[in-house]
């Protein structure tokens, strides 16, 4: 049976539709608007009793949470963009989970406060905060990226594309990204992919009411 992958492009499901087009499946897209009460309708809360996306429906599987989704999707499918080990697939783990605890938390903060709030509701002082706060896992990721080309190592994999989706977060918010080269250089690798800029396109297009 057919993948099914619920969620507007513009929210996290652009997390699973990235990775997706990477690698290859045939899917059905239904773009749940997240930002008009779709998500608390009766029939999403049955995929999701959050009312959150992405959801997806794999045959009988039912998943939620964006990054979780990814990993399950990448050890489905297999290929380079897989983890190819144990050890590779609990650093998959590993980056995923700090993906959402270390800069997930500071990005939304940014988005909020310069991009999705209303402008009275905005403030500077939680904004610089954030940028604050993104200052140490920045250097951590920089770090590791003066040794590797990819997160995992000398290839770009699941996790890339997880870590990537979240750190895309920066330049949205024009982050100063002077002092951290090799995150840029990394960054602007995983977002040239083909896969990426396709999302992109889907994202710039009109969205559901």
């Amino acid at each position: 049976m057919a993948l099914t992958i619920y969620g507007a492009a513009n929210s996290r499901t652009s997390r699973v539709l990235w990775l997706a087009k990477e690698l290859g499946p045939q899917y059905e897209h239904v773009p749940v608007n997240n930002r008009n009460g779709d998500t608390r309708k009766p029939e999403h809360l049955k995929l999701n009793p959050n009312g959150h996306v992405p959801v997806i429906k794999d045959g009988d599987l039912i998943l939620w949470e964006s990054l979780a989704i990814n990993n399950y999707l990448a050890k489905k499918h297999g290929g380079p963009l897989a983890p190819a080990n144990r050890e590779e697939e609990g650093k998959v783990c590993m980056w995923s989970m700090w993906a959402l605890t270390e800069m997930e938390p500071p990005g939304v903060q940014m988005l909020m406060h310069t991009l999705f709030l209303p402008e009275d509701k905005r403030s500077p002082t939680v904004l610089a905060q954030a940028k604050e706060q993104a200052k140490a896992p920045l250097a951590v990721l920089e770090a590791h990226l003066a040794n590797n080309e990819y997160l995992l190592g000398n290839r770009f994999t699941v996790a890339d594309v997880n870590v990537a989706s979240v750190v895309s977060t920066l330049p949205r918010v024009k982050y100063d990204m002077s002092t951290y080269p090799k995150v840029a250089a990394w960054l602007g690798k995983c977002n040239a992919r083909p896969a990426a800029a396709a999302v992109r396109e889907m994202q710039a297009a009109p969205q559901p009411a």
